[in-house]
């Protein structure tokens, strides 16, 4: 169909060469965001042999950043909505590489510990802003489907080569270059963005509602608190409190923007059928992923004695699998139903997980490291288009608040990934420990268990996936249905004349 310069619509709104060079750009800060997620998981050693912190300043170091990103994610995102998604995106890149600096030369742990919580925020600000622009530089679906996979790509590779980039950096220099990374990656953004990247903002947005803000940090604060301390210290109060209070501050967050007359979660969207699976999917496909890595890792260390590069270098192949999975799927989506990929990616990740059931203390890496590439290419296939649907339900305006949704998602299910796996295996080796079981084969074991918990999640998304396909293809019959039957108009009797 030909639009009014006689160009047809398809090619008017495909991307050209200065958009694909935007989306390299955009790659960069998402990769380094997922990187740093994970990259001070080598470095515990190295800092509290310099610092010296106590246990709990420790985790803090560790996991005061993912706490931050989780709980300003949808802060972030509405906010990008309404002054704009690139002047977000370059102000959350500059301060990214201060903080990023100031991390670097921290000489004791409080200043570190601050400037991995500046680190947060303003990683917070990447994430959805590049996102969204990505929506808004490529109308094109099947292009769209393809940016958004190469930009879920980014983020998990930086999150799997995170434990190799450090142990790489602190063979070689002190604990403080792992942060570095964020420098050039800001500079680079900040020249280049205003150059390829469109500025977007809804200008319909009103102000942004500081109570409904400060609710959205407070809710999800607690809850990947609560569930980060369960993985590492085990079920006790003060994690059960926290999830608690986290879910009660949620249910006045909820109840407030139902009565907004613009509010900053549009709640509307969790309406849409395909939002809401793709969020499951996305949240769900993380919990299984980043548990089973988190096991594996210790795995490797603790019951094969590999050192930490060793470790990292074994996780090489899960990333090449993952790559390939997240670029593969878009072109199939063009193909066929993108929820019919998404639900193959699922079901095809489960024999991965099968397979690790098999691995023991004498099985060797290659075995763990095959079930986790298998594991990794599909849920990687699957996420690859989750994004895509969670922003494509929302209308234009609202894709920054969409993003953001997503992203929260992201980080929950991380978080809940670690915890849950992390609970269930140590359930089952202090089980096992009790019964008498050497330590590695207990280890073993919990991990097995929690393999066939994640099977059960990865069966669930696939049938949830499959009930949706079934009912759009259902309606869409319907619709063909209808508009095949011919319809014929009335036209008025003539009376006699007489």
């Amino acid at each position: 169909m030909p639009t009014g310069t006689g160009v047809p619509i398809r090619a008017a709104i495909r991307a050209g060469r200065r958009e694909w060079v935007g989306l390299a750009v955009l790659a960069l800060p998402t990769m380094l965001i997922g990187l740093d997620m994970t990259v001070l998981h080598m470095a515990a050693p190295s800092l509290s042999e310099r610092l010296h912190p106590s246990t709990t300043e420790l985790l803090w170091i560790v996991d005061i950043y993912g706490f931050m990103v989780a709980g300003f994610l949808a802060t972030m995102g509405t906010l990008g909505d309404r002054i704009g998604r690139r002047r977000l995106l370059l102000t959350g890149a500059a301060a990214f590489a201060a903080a990023s600096l100031l991390a670097a030369c921290s000489s004791d742990v409080r200043t570190l510990i601050a400037s991995r919580a500046l680190l947060g925020v303003a990683g917070a600000t990447l994430m959805p802003s590049t996102l969204s622009l990505i929506s808004n530089m490529f109308r094109d679906p099947g292009q769209r489907r393809l940016a958004v996979a190469v930009w879920m790509t980014n983020f998990s590779i930086g999150g799997m080569i995170g434990p190799l980039i450090g142990g790489l950096f602190l063979e070689h220099f002190w604990y403080g270059s792992v942060f570095l990374l964020g420098v050039p990656v800001g500079v680079v953004l900040l020249i280049a963005g205003p150059l390829l990247l469109p500025e977007y903002r809804d200008p319909k947005a009103g102000r942004l509602d500081p109570v409904s803000v400060t609710l959205s940090i407070v809710t999800v604060l607690p809850v990947v608190y609560g569930f980060k301390e369960i993985a590492q210290q085990g079920v006790r109060t003060l994690p059960l409190l926290s999830i608690a209070a986290g879910l009660c501050l949620g249910t006045v967050f909820v109840r407030r923007q139902l009565k907004l007359t613009d509010p900053m979660l549009d709640l509307r969207l969790f309406f849409r059928p395909a939002f809401g699976v793709s969020l499951g999917g996305l949240t769900l496909g993380l919990f299984a992923v980043t548990g089973t890595q988190f096991l594996l890792l210790q795995y490797f260390q603790v019951v094969l004695g590999l050192s930490p590069l060793a470790t990292g270098l074994w996780t090489l192949p899960a990333v090449a699998a993952g790559v390939v999975g997240a670029l593969l799927a878009p072109l199939l989506a063009n193909r066929t139903r993108p929820l019919g990929v998404m639900a193959g990616g699922f079901l095809l990740s489960v024999p991965g997980l099968v397979l690790l059931t098999q691995a023991g203390t004498t099985s060797g890496p290659l075995l763990a490291v095959t079930a986790f590439a298998v594991l990794s290419f599909g849920v990687q296939a699957a996420l690859a288009l989750t994004n895509d649907v969670i922003i494509s339900s929302a209308p234009p305006e609202r894709a920054g608040n969409a993003s953001g949704i997503g992203e929260t998602g992201a980080n929950l299910g991380e978080a809940l990934g670690v915890a849950v796996a992390g609970s269930v295996a140590g359930a089952v080796y202090r089980a096992k420990m009790d019964g008498g079981s050497l330590a590695q084969t207990a280890f073993t074991d919990g991990m097995h268990v929690a393999a066939l918990l994640n099977i059960g999640v990865l069966l669930t998304l696939t049938a949830a996936h499959l009930a949706l396909l079934h009912r759009e293809t259902a309606r869409r019959g319907s619709r063909t249905a209808a508009s095949s039957i011919p319809r014929y108009e009335r036209t008025p009797s003539r009376r006699p004349s007489r």
